[in-house]
């Protein structure tokens, strides 16, 4: 995926819905972990553009995987949100923007199973997926992709956060 173009939701190319009067946000995340699994920390920074105004959020927990804390930066982030809104989201995690775009329409169709037939398997991280597609569905979300540490100031500011968080548990 080219970096700054944004790819549309799964859902958005499946429902068309008036959004005009919907507040437009960009959502930065990142996630991380010291070893993988081990402590791990999430970030996020929500910012509404009209207003200026912008948050930031971390939290941690003692034993997780990257992967659990890249999506549950977007959770947390889509979570934050008062109302429907349209959210321009920005990632560094291939997981978490072609799990959105690409592989979660076809878990679903499988019953959130992972192949067909007698090689499927469960979708990993499960719970956070269905959290997150219950989450598309009271939003317009586009996926952003940022390559990691690449100087991208949102970007890095989100791990910063999300390292300083599970710092506690080192």
């Amino acid at each position: 995926m080219a970096a700054g173009k944004p790819k549309p939701s799964a859902q958005s190319a499946k429902e068309a819905r008036d959004t005009s009067d919907w507040p437009a946000v960009e959502l930065y995340t990142d996630g991380g972990c010291s070893g993988n699994p081990g402590p791990g920390g999430w970030a996020y920074i929500l910012r509404h553009p009209a207003s200026g105004k912008e948050i930031e959020r971390f939290g941690a927990e003692q034993e997780t995987t990257n992967n659990r804390m890249e999506l549950s930066a977007v959770i947390h982030g889509l979570t934050a949100l008062k109302r429907p809104s349209v959210v321009d989201l920005y990632t560094d995690s291939q997981y978490v923007g072609k799990g959105l775009t690409e592989w979660m329409p076809k878990w679903k169709a499988n019953g959130w199973r992972r192949g067909t037939g007698r090689d499927s398997q469960p979708v990993k991280n499960v719970e956070l997926w269905q959290q997150l597609d219950e989450l598309f569905h009271r939003h317009e979300v586009s996926f952003i992709y940022v390559p990691g540490h690449s100087g991208h100031p949102e970007n890095e500011r989100c791990d910063v956060l999300a390292v300083a968080a599970y710092q506690r548990y080192l």
